[in-house]
């Protein structure tokens, strides 16, 4: 699957997030593969700002016409801003999910989290991995 694109400068999560280190906080999104795979993004559900999230645990929901998913939380911390794009323009992240189609900003409990998360290299094997057909 090498039309995936893959920005080296994020770190990624084994469930297809991605975060980026902004100044002390951190911007986070899904991948081109997690868009890719969902199809057309017809809605998406975040929390308000000032919600507490946990790595791994679920902090919203994305809705394509295809299904259904769980957002988990790369990293602890608590939500200090939100994309309002998202709410009349669902689709903006099938458009650009590493730009305008972030999802929300996060300024961390932990820094060291973000350290624990996957470089592009190693997200790369983890695509690559998936989109492997069955022998």
């Amino acid at each position: 699957m090498g039309d995936v694109e893959i920005p080296s400068d994020l770190r990624f999560t084994l469930d297809d997030e991605w975060a980026r280190h902004d100044d002390g906080r951190v911007v986070i999104g899904i991948t081109d593969y997690a868009q890719q795979q969902l199809g057309d993004i017809v809605f998406v559900e975040l929390p308000e700002a000032d919600t507490a999230v946990t790595q791994g645990k679920p902090f919203g929901v994305i809705e394509s016409v295809k299904a259904v998913s769980d957002l988990n939380a790369p990293i602890s911390g608590k939500i200090v801003e939100v994309n309002q794009t998202l709410i009349d323009r669902p689709e903006t992240v099938n458009e650009d999910c590493y730009g305008d189609g972030w999802l929300c900003v996060i300024s961390p409990a932990a820094e060291v989290e973000l350290e624990g998360l996957l470089d592009a290299a190693a997200y790369r094997r983890h695509v690559d991995e998936r989109s492997e057909p069955e022998s």
